[in-house]
């Protein structure tokens, strides 16, 4: 099974405040895994240090080999990226700026992807649903050609309708060499989709396991969660 990220006694404080202390793990190549962890738990914030937005951290982080925060940053497809646009701009004008900004960006699997999911790229920003924002920043993060994809409560406040049809998309258009690496604190939302999981709590890593593991001793991904949170059995 191939290593595609690294993580070695990651540590982060914002503002002198203790976020991350010591989290260690690693994530194979073409798998869906699960980030999970109560609000506060510091899931975002991985994210954005894996990802290179986030500085001045402590430990090691690599993607593909790679540790230098610029070369991450080109092996990974966040959703968060599409922060700070302009509520006014069309969505086709963020395409053809995505397009200049990132030589990886796929427009003709973009266009499948807004295809499937229905998007009015004559809108503007601003103009979308909350439901309709969710699904425009999963096909922008999808269309970038990376082995890396990051997705922050890709289902937050959406109706339920917009994340099965969000879910067929991450399944139908995920490469199969690729990684995603999807944070949810609502656990049912993405356990059918996941292979294994990460648990974050009090500032560490409390857990990892396959998610086929987990199954076959009779448990629930929710149930496994919710069981290191609730003083369960803790694995490694």
């Amino acid at each position: 099974m191939t290593e595609l990220l690294n993580i070695q006694d990651l540590t982060y404080k914002l503002n002198l405040n203790s976020i991350l202390d010591g989290v260690t793990c690693t994530v194979a190549a073409g798998k869906i895994v699960g980030l999970l962890g109560i609000n506060g738990a510091g899931k975002t914030t991985l994210m954005r240090l894996i990802s290179g937005v986030a500085k001045g951290y402590g430990g090691q982080i690599t993607i593909a080999g790679q540790a230098n925060a610029a070369q991450r940053k080109q092996q990974v497809s966040f959703s968060h990226q599409l922060d700070g646009n302009n509520d006014r701009a069309r969505l086709s004008q963020i395409v053809q700026d995505y397009q200049a900004l990132y030589p990886d960006f796929d427009n003709d699997q973009f266009q499948q992807l807004a295809e499937f999911l229905k998007l009015d790229q004559q809108k503007r920003l601003g103009q979308l649903s909350k439901g309709n924002r969710k699904k425009f920043i999963i096909a922008m993060t999808l269309a970038r050609q990376v082995p890396l994809y990051l997705l922050d409560e890709p289902f937050d406040g959406i109706d339920g309708m917009s994340r099965k049809t969000i879910i067929a998309s991450i399944l139908q258009w995920k490469p199969d060499t690729a990684t995603i690496l999807i944070s949810d604190h609502h656990v049912d939302d993405i356990a059918n989709l996941l292979d294994s999981v990460i648990v974050l709590k009090d500032k560490q890593v409390a857990a990892t396991e396959q998610a086929d593991t987990i199954r076959a001793q009779g448990q629930s991904i929710e149930d496994y969660y919710e069981n290191i949170y609730t003083g369960g059995t803790k694995n490694d």
